[in-house]
This record gives C-alpha cells, structure tokens and sequence, in this order.
C-alpha cells in the first residue's frame, strides 16, 4: 500500500483554504487523516471533502500532534505564531502567508521553476508559497530566464478581487448591483469603489512609494529565481475582476530571444500554455483562466524600445495555482521524496 499522510489545513473555511481541499481532492493527494483547522468562529462547522462531511476544529497549539505536512492559508499572524508550534511537533508547514517569505532559512517555492529548495526545508521545517502573482510570473519567466538570462523585469499587474478574500468578492457584487440599480456603492474593503474602477494599490505604500505588494514581487523574484542582480519593478493594480489575475511584464536579456524561440521554449516549460494567435483574437483571459491550474502566456512580441527584450500577456487562477495548487504541488513533492 502506498504511504498516506496526516494532513492539516489551516484556515480551511477562508478562500484559499476551501480551494486547497478542492485541489487535494482532485489530485487525490494521498491522505489518511485531514484535519480542518480554523479560528474559533468556524470551529464546528463542517466541509466537505470526497463527499464526507468534516468538522472544522479550532486551531491551537496542540491541534498538530501527528501530522505530517500543515497546509497554512490564515494570515501572516497566525503563521508567524503557529508554524514553529506545527514544526516542533513534526508537521512540514506549508505556508500561504508572507510571513516566511524572505527568511533566509525558509525555502520560497514554485514547483515547475526551483523545486531542488524544497529539501531546505529542514532548517526550519517550513516552506513558504509565494505571492499569488510573483507565482504566474516566474513560471512564464523560468524557460526565458535559462535560456536568455534576464537582466531587468517591468511588471504591471491586473489582479482580482478574490486575491483580498471573500469580503472583498462580496464588496464588488454588492457595488456592482448597487450602481447598476441607481444607488451608491459602499467601500467597507477597499478604500475607493472597485466596481467599474481601478485601484492602484494593493497593500500599504512604503517609504519608497511602492506598495508592499509590488515589493513583494521584486524579492520574490529575485529569491526563487535565486539571482540579486535581476532589476524588477512593478505596479500592481486591483481591477473588477473576481477570478485570475492578468500581468502585463515586460523582459531585457543579456541573449536575444526571438519571437518563435520564446513560443518554442514556453510551449516545452510544464505548467504553461501558449494561447498567442493574433489573427484569430487569441490571446489569455481572466474567464478562461479561472479554475484553470496552468499560467496562460500571450501578446508575445519584441520590445522595439530597446535591444533583446520581450512582451508577454500572463493570466492564471490566483486562488488555484496562485495560491492552493502550488502548495499542493510543494506537498506531492514532500511526499514523494523527502517524508
């Protein structure tokens, strides 16, 4: 019989959370016990998973007394607070938060661009998941990266709503109703209306002006696709879009990449598919991505502004693969060869 493993999944109720059972179940991730962990204001609900109905219990420091891989999506706090707690007692924690991001003794994962750093898991029994859209972006970058080695990222982003949660999901139905039916929208989770608007920010601004979600994405980047030297810069912008996030990134290379050789080498890169055929409208969509696992590249075309550079359209699911997916994927990997 092939190994099972006991599973955790804290903040099974919250967004990303119900899409990691959703994901564990259709990969049919080898699973003996699951256990469903949440704060005390969902213990005692139940979810559901291959048709059983399981009781959510409340998360506490002795809720991981044998399990073997936590899956963390709770918030940056509770990581911070929990996973040495799940560690020490022997659970690899998984962790959709940034609280583990940037640690030095943390390994920051996407599974088709730097899978070998998962076996640095050890030093603190901690793998941490990147942000949703530095995820979709290093995996259409990977293939470009090794052949053309990329000297500077220019990244503006397009990100949905459900990339803040339910809340906000429920804010951009509600305004879009309210406004259509000649009442005003009201702004409980973001600070201006996004039905029918576009926010320039995600996150707080920093001292340097950027948000700390574009920073995110410069460091991140950098870490996984373990190069410093790489110039990235982003804006990222919430849009009136529930599913997928879309990202307009703009590459130089030190070696030119010609059209064709790009579609060629990310056609053969896993987790992506080409969708780039101008003269039939083809091209990624947020409709198309949403409950897609694969990141979405198009609009592929050269720079004309400077030497060996490159455009790309990039579009996945920020709930799937930018978020339950690739902690799935880091845990098959877990199981596979290191537990």
């Amino acid at each position: 019989m092939a190994k099972q493993f006991n599973v955790a999944v804290v903040g099974a109720t919250g967004a990303v959370g119900q899409q990691m059972l959703e994901v564990l179940a259709e990969r049919d991730f080898p699973i003996k016990e699951l256990r469903l962990l949440a704060s005390e204001r969902s213990e005692g609900k139940f979810l559901e998973f291959k048709g059983e109905q399981l009781m959510v219990q409340k998360l506490d420091k002795d809720s991981f007394a044998g399990i073997d891989i936590a899956l963390f999506s709770a918030g940056g706090g509770r990581s911070e607070e929990f996973c040495p707690i799940a560690a020490a007692a022997g659970a690899v924690c998984v962790d959709n938060s940034s609280a583990w991001r940037m640690d030095p003794d943390v390994p920051l994962v996407v599974p088709e661009v730097n899978p070998q750093d998962i076996a640095l898991y050890t030093k603190k029994g901690i793998i941490a998941n990147p942000n949703c859209s530095t995820i979709q972006m290093v995996v259409a970058l990977k293939p470009l990266h090794d052949y053309g080695n990329i000297k500077r990222i220019v990244v503006s982003t397009y990100q949905a709503v459900s990339g803040t949660g339910r809340n906000a999901i429920d804010e951009l139905r509600i305004q879009c109703g309210e406004l259509l039916n000649g009442r005003p929208a009201e702004c409980k989770v973001y600070p201006h209306q996004i039905a029918f608007n576009c926010l320039p920010q995600i996150d707080v601004f920093l001292e340097n002006g950027y948000t700390k979600e574009e920073m995110k994405m410069v460091d991140e980047t950098r870490k996984i696709l373990g190069d410093s030297r790489i110039g990235v810069t982003a804006t990222t912008v919430r849009v009136p879009v529930f599913y997928s996030h879309s990202e307009s990134v703009n590459i130089e290379t030190a070696v030119k990449i010609s059209v064709e050789k790009a579609r060629e080498l990310l056609a053969a890169a896993p987790g992506i598919k080409v969708v780039d055929d101008v003269d039939k409208l083809l091209y990624p969509m947020a409709i198309d991505a949403a409950g897609q696992d694969l990141t979405f590249v198009g609009r592929i075309r050269e720079d004309e502004s400077v030497a060996n550079a490159l455009n790309l359209w990039v579009v996945a699911d920020n709930l799937r693969k930018g978020a339950a997916t690739n902690a799935v994927q880091i845990a098959e990997i877990l199981a596979e060869k290191y537990l």
